[in-house]
């Protein structure tokens, strides 16, 4: 589909009242897992879409421009309040923090298999084997907690098994920043860059939020932690974005991508009062589109196939299972770590690399390591930790059951951590 050869109402009549923002959450029991994490990834672009348009109108100085931003950007907060009315509440905030990881596991695993630019793909396979031990340790924190076993949240789609330890994921700042792709880049690619750094950035804000208001220190503490680890990915993400984008550009871009998102919902969604919100959330997308082309038009004389060229959408993304995929990619990378704008194993680092500082400055202590301490009070309440897995994990460290294994991927040969 071409977004632009399709008719789009004015704004003003997309504008919705409070029982359009008021949907029948879906069932925590019965909810297909994917369905849940279409609502994630819609509601983390939603998000990352107003805080774009704030930030676009306070560097804008054409007030017309600015009321057409506001329009738009409240537009985009009812939206965003619809999807978050989605979430039951009886989900609590660890059974959604389940659910924010296997969205974060099965989208990245996703975007990699169809990427093309190896700087992108690379991204996403360094950061989908931080994703997958993030899954797992939060799967150990539910259990220990409240005895729900992540199993029944992810519906057996999603394995839940360390990855690369969350211990190890503590690198120099400098080291997630990456070189950004230009505008030869493939429209995919960049837009697979905006869509993964939003879903990144809620991830972070979330956690972050969740680790003030945990009702426990131990749950602080992991939120704290883990949360730190997202906002790495976000700047590791957010570092491939076009940075040579005009404001007007970047706006048309995003609503573009938006577009395209929901309508990839409507098509991929298995739920059939879903599948029609998504269709109603990509007319209104398409409104929102318009006016972005108009603005891209009136303030810089561009059109929209300078950004996007034809306009024709990507084939539709799609959530769903990526066990064997996921599979390969640890056992490939498990040992890497960030070493400027590349990867190395760790065992290649000289004694006095960044990564060996800079773990010796926050993770002086191991065992003040929330993401450690939790998996070790499972194993020594019930003799060896909580996974599901179809079978052993593809890296032999990783199989040990009674015992975390926080040397891999974070000690080298001489590196004292």
């Amino acid at each position: 589909m071409n977004p632009f050869e399709q008719s789009a109402r004015p704004l003003e009549q997309c504008l919705l009242d409070w029982r359009d923002m008021w949907p029948l959450p879906y069932d925590k029991h019965s909810v297909d897992p994917y369905t849940r994490a279409r609502v994630i990834l819609m509601n983390s672009v939603e998000f990352d879409n107003v805080a774009f348009s704030h930030q676009m109108a306070r560097a804008c100085a054409d007030r017309d421009a600015r009321r057409a931003l506001a329009l738009m950007r409240r537009s985009e907060q009812q939206q965003q309040k619809l999807l978050a009315a989605l979430k039951p509440a009886n989900e609590t905030q660890l059974e959604h923090t389940i659910a924010y990881e296997q969205l974060s596991v099965d989208l990245t695993a996703h975007l990699a298999l169809r990427e093309m630019d190896d700087r992108v793909r690379d991204a996403l396979h360094f950061a989908l084997l931080e994703d997958l031990d993030h899954l797992y340790r939060f799967s150990v924190f539910l259990d220990l907690e409240t005895g729900v076993r992540a199993e029944s949240i992810v519906g057996g789609y999603t394995e839940i098994m360390p990855g690369r330890p969350t211990i190890a994921h503590h690198r120099a700042p400098g080291d997630s920043i990456l070189s950004p792709l230009g505008n030869d880049a493939s429209l995919f690619s960049r837009m697979a860059a905006l869509v993964i750094s939003a879903a990144e950035q809620q991830a972070m804000n979330y956690y972050m939020n969740v680790c003030a208001t945990y009702p426990n220190d131990s749950g602080r503490a992991l939120y704290r932690e883990i949360g730190m680890v997202e906002e790495e990915h976000v700047s590791r993400y957010e570092s491939l974005m076009d940075p040579s984008l005009s404001w007007a550009e970047n706006l048309l871009m995003r609503q573009y991508a938006e577009c395209y998102l929901y309508w990839s919902m409507a098509r991929t969604e298995t739920d059939p009062t879903l599948r029609q919100t998504w269709s109603r959330m990509t007319d209104l997308e398409l409104s929102h589109l318009r006016l972005a082309q108009t603005l891209l038009e009136r303030l810089e004389g561009k059109t929209y196939d300078e950004v996007v060229g034809d306009g024709v959408f990507p084939a539709p993304i799609k959530l769903g299972s990526n066990i064997g995929y996921v599979r390969d990619v640890l056992g490939a990378g498990v040992n890497l770590t960030a070493r400027g704008e590349g990867y190395a194993p760790v065992e290649s680092l000289a004694a006095d690399a960044d990564f060996f500082r800079y773990q010796a400055l926050v993770n002086a202590d191991p065992q003040q390591v929330q993401s450690h301490g939790v998996v070790q009070r499972y194993i020594d309440r019930f003799g060896e930790d909580y996974r599901f897995e179809i079978a052993p994990s593809p890296v032999p460290a990783l199989r040990e059951r009674r015992k975390d294994n926080i040397s891999l991927a974070r000690q080298g040969p001489s590196s004292g951590c």
